[in-house]
């Protein structure tokens, strides 16, 4: 399902490359307009999967997808000696690696370019890892978390934090509206890529969430699979282990 929503649909890119080129176009501004989407809320969500990780005193944890390293940043709090971001975006990266150096916390977090779906690790590599709104972008969803299990150390939780879509009255069709018209049109208005905010949009609304993400993670071999709804369901947190 994933694999159907791309950000350029006249592109001849593959998704993954589609994606990279997408978050280096806008990731001058996505920070701010970011902040301004969710009202502030992502920032709630964050800290709960803070919590969760710290509670395990991890030593070294990996955040795929890392972006501008929000969630690296604010898992600088535990107790973690080494905190790794990967992410395929350059442009991204660059501007993670500037809020990185203002904390001065280049010490604890390293910023590298990775492929999520080949990653460049050991075995068994990682006492926790986090992905926050990246599990959607994946080229290929099974193939991403086998590479997630693979350099997770037996016992390591994993974290997911992504968009979802509400299954109640009238917080669905609230959702939709806000998806389909509100959205693009900041996007639109703030950035200098309106395709990518569309993209945002389409693929929230077509990912799999809930149990069907936790059957996926357990096809994978993931262990202790649990999800928690936020915020009327707009959003999730699952967590599971090795």
């Amino acid at each position: 399902m994933s694999k159907e929503i791309t950000p350029y649909k006249e592109s001849n890119l593959g998704k993954k490359q589609q994606v990279e080129q997408m978050f280096d176009n806008i990731s001058g501004n996505y920070d701010n307009l970011n902040r301004m989407i969710s009202l502030g809320t992502d920032q709630g969500w964050r800290r709960k999967v803070l919590k969760m990780v710290a509670d395990t005193k991890p030593e070294s944890i990996l955040d795929i997808a890392t972006g501008t390293g929000d969630l690296a940043i604010l898992l600088s709090k535990s107790d973690a000696t080494k905190i790794t971001g990967l992410d395929l975006s350059a442009g991204m990266l660059e501007v993670g690696r500037q809020k990185v150096k203002a904390l001065n916390l280049q010490d604890r977090i390293e910023m590298i370019q990775g492929d999520s779906e080949n990653l460049p690790f050991a075995d068994n590599s990682f006492d926790a890892i986090t992905v926050g709104f990246g599990i959607r972008n994946f080229e290929d969803l099974e193939k991403g978390l086998s590479e997630i299990l693979r350099v997770l150390k037996p016992g390591g939780i994993f974290v997911i934090l992504e968009t979802s879509v509400p299954t109640k009255f009238p917080f669905k069709q609230g959702y939709f509206f806000y998806t389909q018209n509100i959205l693009p049109f900041m996007g639109k208005l703030f950035s200098k890529d309106q395709k990518a905010y569309k993209y945002l949009s389409d693929s929230a609304k077509n990912f799999p969430f809930g149990e069907a993400l936790n059957n996926i993670l357990r096809k994978v071999g993931f262990k202790e699979v649990k999800h928690n709804p936020q915020t009327m369901g707009i959003a999730t947190i699952y967590s599971s282990s090795k």
